[in-house]
């Protein structure tokens, strides 16, 4: 029979087709070994073996009918299927070396057909011809449309993967919180990348040590795994149970994720026929802060190495702000801790007030601030009322407020009126920003300033003595249950220098209740100062059981739910008086023969306030006070007994000497009394006021008794007074 190279093409072809099956075969064995790539995965390994016997069929279809290789039809799913490639990352050069080597395969088939058909030489080299020709243009043909479909389908990833990438930049990371950034990040992967989304943490994430050899111990601290084979899961990771929120647990040694752990190394794994996985490790600084779980299950295809470089991606991000969250919480955390030890722990024993504090810090991405209260109990049964806040927040301002803290009670110890005061603590936070301004490691060099007020309450006369440096104004309400803002003349900011601090001193009848706070408590980003202030005299007004609760109610009332957006502090304080029976006073002539009668005085007055324990200490103490006043003091002069939780003796006289001791000689026959009260109070010290001075001795029963040892007097060499 004679062949056209046509007919022998045609003839060929549907000689073939019947044993197709055969054809595939062939060219999915070449392929295998070839292109192994194509064949890793199970899902693309099915579109491959697919797409192959399309090509085979649609091939042998065309060169049986004589159709132009660019008339022949391609394969209905070619063009999703190369997107498909595209989309799980497989390289364009393996598709494009599959359809090569599949070309050569099937011209080889059928080429092994043509001397079956016709011992004539000229139409096999004719066919040979133009099947190599119809072929390579077929394939060309097929190549251009699936690297076009390929490419589109690439850069569409990219585009995609990219804005994923930009949207995690936004969404993950919003807050200095790490439960809320690891929150983020899986709600992130969800929506674009994971059906479910597990999140472990280390709780002490090592930056130098070496990487462990078994699994550390992780908390689990998201878990977006309600609908996920649950079967399916703890067989592949864990072989046991499941881990619950919050749990602290371990991954079973070489687990996929302990070596994730361990080393580092992000992985893909096939949990099924149906399940997949991305292992990521959360990694920043060279430090392993946890490891981040992506499961997928709904979607059609199993992850690929496209998923897991973005799954790194988003992770990567997510690390960052994790590890910008514990550095951040760590430092918070050692900020907070330095500020609550520099806080007072309590509050003294006294009974001229009745307080009640809070200390609330700001919100975490604010950091700790610098804000403090006090209660510093004085000499007379006053008390000393402190609240104050350093500009700025963080270590620096919390060591800052220790250091004027400590400076305030340096000062109130010496009884300064509190006008004073300011002004030396004025000059402290002066030296403390010279100090700092010298200091080329401190990056907030000359910004240290501070506000104060400092109130001196007097439970005898019934007043309090007050005096601020830029701070917000007090509250008081009175027993007749009305609470205004207390006007007081006003005073610069710590630090400025050079400008006078004046006090102001008012009535507070027993059971006034005056409020100390800083600017936090009244200031807030949905009202006004005025606003605040309204707020804040509406909850003093409400009944309340204690001071306690007073101040949980103030605080419900004038700050959000969470944490405000700076630090609080609250004071405040119930005040008490001593009435007449608990205060003796005398006024005593400049004449030494006062002592005797001074004396008796006293000793009958201890009797009527049943402290007659106490009557010989008290009587020298008292003694060895009036008698030095009448010496080396200007009249007039007067001697106060204030009974209180102790006995307290105070002698007023109008000279500026302050009394102090030295060293007697052996001969000497006096100087030793100040010694003796030393030795004889508790406590004693002298304060000065704008005219005179008082020297006072607190006494208490349980004082030791110098005179029941001889051998306790020691008189050679005792100090004396001046």
């Amino acid at each position: 029979m004679d062949f056209t190279a046509d007919s022998l093409l045609s003839r060929a072809a549907h000689e073939l087709s019947p044993r197709a099956d055969e054809v595939i075969h062939d060219v999915e064995q070449c392929l295998r070994r070839e292109v192994p790539e194509l064949w890793g995965e199970p899902d693309i390994a099915q579109m491959t073996r697919e797409n192959i016997t399309e090509h085979v069929i649609t091939m042998l279809f065309g060169i049986e009918h004589d159709i132009e290789p660019r008339r022949i039809d391609p394969p209905a799913g070619d063009t999703e299927r190369v997107r498909r490639l595209a989309q799980r990352g497989k390289p364009v050069a393996a598709m494009l070396r599959a359809f090569r080597l599949a070309q050569g395969r099937i011209l080889d088939r059928l080429l092994e057909e043509l001397p079956r058909l016709t011992n004539d030489a000229e139409p096999i080299t004719t066919a040979t011809r133009k099947l190599i020709a119809m072929s390579t243009e077929y394939m060309d043909h097929t190549s251009e449309t699936g690297v076009l479909a390929f490419q589109e389908e690439r850069d569409r990833q990219v585009q995609w993967r990219l804005s994923v990438i930009n949207e995690a930049s936004v969404r993950v990371g919003t807050t200095l919180d790490i439960a809320r950034t690891a929150q983020e990040l899986a709600d992130l992967a969800t929506e674009h990348l994971a059906d479910a989304v597990t999140v472990d943490l280390l709780d002490t994430p090592s930056e130098e040590e070496p990487p462990a050899k078994t699994a550390p111990v992780v908390r689990r601290v998201v878990s977006l795994m309600d609908d996920f084979p649950e079967t399916t899961y703890l067989t592949a990771i864990y072989g046991g149970s499941a881990v619950e929120p919050q749990q602290l647990h371990r991954y079973p040694d070489g687990s996929p994720p302990a070596r994730a752990l361990v080393t580092g190394q992000a992985s893909q794994h096939h949990l099924g026929p149906s399940a997949s996985m991305l292992l990521v490790p959360l990694c920043a600084r060279d430090a392993t802060l946890g490891v981040a779980q992506f499961f997928r299950h709904h979607k059609p295809d199993a992850y690929g190495d496209e998923d897991l470089l973005l799954a790194q991606e988003i992770a990567a991000r997510a690390a960052v702000a994790i590890d910008n969250a514990r550095r951040y919480t760590h430092a918070r955390d050692t900020a907070l801790t330095l500020q609550r030890s520099l806080l007072p722990r309590g509050t003294p024993v006294q009974s001229a007030v009745e307080v009640a504090c809070r200390y609330l810090s700001a919100a975490a991405d604010l950091g700790v601030g610098g804000d403090w209260y006090d209660v510093i109990q004085l000499s007379g049964a006053r008390v000393a009322l402190v609240v104050g806040d350093v500009v700025g927040h963080g270590i620096h301002a919390a060591a800052t407020m220790g250091r004027l803290r400590t400076a305030v009670r340096t000062l109130a110890d010496i009884d300064l009126p509190p006008d004073e005061l300011l002004t030396h603590l004025d000059d402290v936070v002066i030296r403390l920003s010279a100090e700092v301004s010298a200091d080329p490691d401190t990056e907030s060099a000359g910004d240290i300033g501070a506000t104060c007020l400092y109130a001196v309450y007097d439970p005898v006369a019934g007043r309090c003595t007050l005096a601020r440096a830029g701070h917000v104004l007090p509250t008081v309400m009175t027993r007749d249950g009305a609470a205004d803002i207390l006007e007081l003349p006003a005073g610069p900011p710590l630090g400025l220098g050079g400008l006078p601090f004046e006090s102001a001193e008012i009535d507070l009848p027993e059971g006034s209740l005056i409020a100390l706070y800083t600017d936090g408590l009244i200031e807030a980003l949905d009202h006004d100062v005025e606003a605040g202030l309204t707020l804040l005299r509406q909850a003093l007004t409400q009944s309340a059981t204690s001071l306690e609760a007073t101040c949980d109610t103030v605080l419900e009332a004038l700050l959000p739910a969470d944490r405000p957006h700076d630090d609080v502090a609250l004071l405040l304080a119930r005040t008490h008086t001593l009435g007449d029976s608990q205060v003796a006073t005398w006024d005593v002539d400049n004449d030494p023969a006062e002592v005797a009668r001074v004396r008796a005085s006293v000793s009958k007055q201890l009797t009527t306030w049943g402290l007659e324990e106490l009557d010989f200490t008290t009587e020298l103490v008292v003694s060895e006070l009036v008698t030095n006043a009448i010496r080396y003091g200007q009249p007039p002069i007067q001697l106060r007994l204030i009974h209180d939780r102790t006995l307290m003796c105070e002698v007023s006289d109008a000279g500026s000497t302050t009394p102090h001791l030295r060293r007697a000689r052996v001969f000497d026959e006096g100087g030793r009394g100040l010694f003796l009260v030393a030795q004889l109070a508790e406590h004693w010290g002298t304060r000065h006021a704008r005219r005179g001075k008082t020297v006072w001795a607190e006494c208490a029963p349980d004082t030791p008794d110098l005179f029941s040892d001889a051998a306790a007097l020691d008189v050679e060499g005792l100090p004396e007074v001046v």
